[in-house]
Formats: structure tokens, sequence, C-alpha cells
């Protein structure tokens, strides 16, 4: 079998030869490899499935000096883990995981996959050994949650583009003081309600269903909230417990609202959500104690992320994307 032609820009992103390349999975668009380097790391990469060319090698930054994740992202450098920046400008999904995964790292919280490198065309993270989802680790995971979201972000968005699967997500930073309702209504909700529109999968029916949320939004979203440093696509696939812990995975972190993260876990039903909640509302959580009424809000922040779904998915989540939106008016 002749080598994979990807095993030269992994090499040039991790810094070192890579060994034993193989296929552990496809999703998206994107081909996932587990591999070894020279020295006997695993590590786990991301490609798209277009052609690959073998990446210019990145020169590692000073670990000394730790990139300011509020301030707007130097489309020349990526700071430590490095990176190289597309050649077209154009924002690419492994660079907004590359750059949520250090972000979310830097709230020394939840732990996270160290990031060993990326391009436009791949992205190259540790390998984590998969273990078993116990309810010690899980009430733990529930803590370092609420430790991460307690880290807070100085306005919601993040300033680099942002992605969902393989969707665009606008993350243009919003000023704290303007709100998450408009925010949640004007940057998650309505793109994908009219893309979803667009493409035949919502009727006008479905639409003006929606829109009547977004009408309420300001009455149905709970007390003010300052930004929280969320994972912003945390379903239970992208916690990955591994060495007795839970890690974050595949984020699509930003600046957003935590209750947004505690509705991902609930959607499709995270092992043992009961410890993780007890765990994150432990006395003296760092967060601070959840508002009343946020279980009766969580159908609303499921809101966007089933409307992604039936953007990416098609017809079978629009019922359930609906019902979400029931919900919600009737919170």
């Amino acid at each position: 079998m002749p080598p994979d032609p990807a095993a030269a820009r992994l090499s040039a992103l991790a810094g070192a030869p890579v060994h034993d390349l193989r296929t552990a999975g496809a999703q998206h668009g994107y081909r996932y490899v587990r591999a070894t380097l020279a020295d006997g790391r695993p590590l786990f990469a991301k490609l798209t499935d277009a052609p690959t060319k073998p990446a210019a090698p990145t020169k590692p930054a000073d670990p000394t000096k730790a990139a300011d994740p509020t301030k707007p992202a130097d489309p020349t450098s990526h700071g430590s883990p490095t990176g190289t920046p597309s050649p077209t400008g154009t924002p690419s999904p492994f660079e907004a995981e590359g750059r949520g995964l250090r972000w979310l790292a830097e709230a020394g919280a939840v732990p996270v996959p160290e990031v060993l490198g990326w391009d436009d065309q791949a992205l190259v993270l540790s390998w984590l050994p998969p273990g078993p989802a116990t309810a010690e680790a899980a009430a733990a995971f529930g803590r370092d949650l609420a430790r991460l979201h307690a880290a807070g972000a100085d306005a919601f968005g993040a300033p680099w583009a942002g992605f969902i699967a393989s969707l665009p997500l606008d993350n243009t930073p919003w000023p704290a003081a303007d709100g998450w309702p408009r925010w949640y209504a004007e940057r998650r909700v309505l793109p994908y309600l009219r893309r979803a529109a667009d493409g035949g999968i919502l009727g006008p029916g479905d639409v003006a269903l929606v829109e009547q949320v977004l009408d309420r939004i300001t009455a149905l979203a709970g007390p003010d909230e300052p930004p929280s440093r969320i994972h912003g696509d945390c379903w239970s696939g992208n916690v990955l417990w591994s060495e007795g812990r839970g890690w974050l995975i595949d984020p699509a972190a930003h600046g957003g609202h935590r209750e947004t993260d505690l509705a991902m876990l609930d959607l499709f039903g995270a092992p043992h959500l009961g410890h993780i909640l007890r765990g994150y509302q432990d006395a003296g959580s760092p967060a601070g104690p959840l508002a009343d009424g946020w279980r009766a809000r969580t159908p609303l922040h499921q809101l966007h992320p089933l409307l992604v779904h039936v953007c990416l998915f098609g017809p079978g989540y629009r019922e359930q994307a609906l019902a979400a939106a029931r919900a919600a008016l009737a919170a």
C-alpha cells in the first residue's frame, strides 16, 4: 500500500516524523486519522477530503507569552500552539477549532487535547485513550465545567471566525452590555432559520413559529448574565471520557450563555447527566448558582443546535426543532 500523502503534512504540523498513520473514521466531509510520532507519542488528526500537499513547517511561539484571547486574531500568527494561516484568507474550521481549544485550555478548568498544529487542510491533536464515563468522573466534569464558565469572556462571540460542524458560525464580537438575548436571536437562531427556510426544509408556518420565539426572546431568556466561556457544541459526543475525567473536544467555543452548554448536554443524553449537574451546582460553584427557571429555558437554548441539525441533516430534525420552539414559548 502506498504511503498516505497526508503523512508529510501532519509531520510538518506536529514538528516530528509521523509513522503508522491509519484512518479512524469520517464525518462532515472530514477524514479522521490516528498516527504515532517518531518519539512514540500518539496523535489524532482531522483532514479535509481535498488532495493534500506538504504543509510549511511552523515555528513554535514563545511559550512564556500567552496569547490574549480578547484581542482580534493576528492573521499571520497563531501564538502557541502554532498554526499556519489559510493562504486564501478564507476562514477555516480547523483554525476555529484550534483557537477554540486553546482558549478553553487557558481557563485551566476542563481538560482539552493538546493542539499540535493546524493549517487550512488539517488539525493535529494529542491522542486521548477513551475510558468509561463513571458517576465520579461526571461529577468532577460538572465542577470543571463551572470553572470554565466562570473564566468568562469580554464579549459574546469570539475574535475568530466560527464553525459548528461544517457550517459557518458568526462569532463577530457583540458587546456584553447589549445582552445575550438579541445576540442569540441574530447570531445563532436567525441564520440557520433562514438557511433551513431557503432550502425548503421549513415552511412559512414553521418560520412563523420560531419568529414568535425571537419576538419574545428578551422575556424568555431569563435574568441577564455576563458572557461565559463556553464550549458551544457541548453535546455528549463532544465530551470524551479519558483517564478518569471528562475532556472537551470539537468545540464551537465562544463567549455565550452558560445554560447553553448545559442544554446541549441534555439534548442527546450525556451519561450521568444528574451527576454532572450536581457537580456543576456544588456549594461554592465558581460560576455561581443557576438562575431560577433555568431548566424551563433548556428548549430555548436547544433551538439553535436543532436548527443546525435541520440544516445539516434535513427534515428528520424538523419536528424536534419546532417542539423546542413550542416549549420555549410555553416556559
